[in-house]
């Protein structure tokens, strides 16, 4: 993969204790069309082998309409099913060792909850960075105090690779979090809880990105 030509607009974690119910690639399906751009997969609680079950599942929708997929934490389960990268935080795989593991163009994101982490993600490699949290959020509880849009503000000034806020992001504020100089939106429970995925995507995107669609 060309990680240079990666669209990190809008970038949806999936969760399926917020999905209602719903399977993860019905979600998936639907925010796509509503302009997703690239997918993380996260998986806590299933298991090795379902966890790769998921994985082909989403891959086959996500080929199709040429959009990366990302796994969380689990480097194996990348390898094993062929993603297009890992999303690693800060008590993951280190990043030399998932780089030496995964082939060649593989996306590596680092999840940084300072201005620290940020930098030496970038000098160690990472193709992009999460930003997290940059909200309150109940979707995650073990998190870093917020960062707010002026931690963004400063670690885009630190770093040169593609940054993307992550942690209660919203229909509400996400063109806040693209003016702070992020280049993309992870978006969780705004877009795999909404009753009607698409229609979420589109609605968050056309806000923070005017004109995108």
């Amino acid at each position: 993969m060309n990680t240079t030509s990666v669209d990190y607009s809008l970038y949806l974690v999936t969760d399926r204790n917020l999905s209602r119910g719903r399977s993860t690639a019905m979600i998936v399906s639907e925010a796509v069309a509503g302009g997703v751009t690239c997918v993380q997969l996260r998986e806590k609680g299933c298991s090795t082998r379902e966890f790769i079950g998921e994985a082909l599942a989403l891959k086959k929708i996500l080929c199709q309409a040429g959009i990366p997929l990302i796994i969380n934490d689990r480097v194996d389960v990348a390898l094993a099913m062929g993603a297009s990268g890992v999303h690693l935080g800060q008590s993951d795989m280190p990043i030399e060792d998932a780089r030496r593991l995964l082939p060649p163009g593989a996306l590596i994101g680092i999840s940084a909850e300072s201005l620290e982490d940020a930098v030496i993600a970038e000098k160690k490699g990472a193709d992009y960075i999460g930003i997290s949290p940059v909200f309150a959020t109940p979707t995650k509880t073990d998190t870093a105090p917020p960062l707010g849009l002026e931690g963004i503000r400063c670690i885009r000034k630190a770093v040169n690779i593609p940054i993307i806020g992550i942690g209660g992001i919203n229909l509400s504020n996400g063109k806040e979090v693209i003016s702070a100089g992020a280049n993309g939106l992870a978006v969780v429970s705004a877009i795999v809880s909404a009753g009607d995925p698409q229609k979420a995507a589109r609605a968050i995107k056309k806000a923070a990105f005017p004109g995108s669609l």
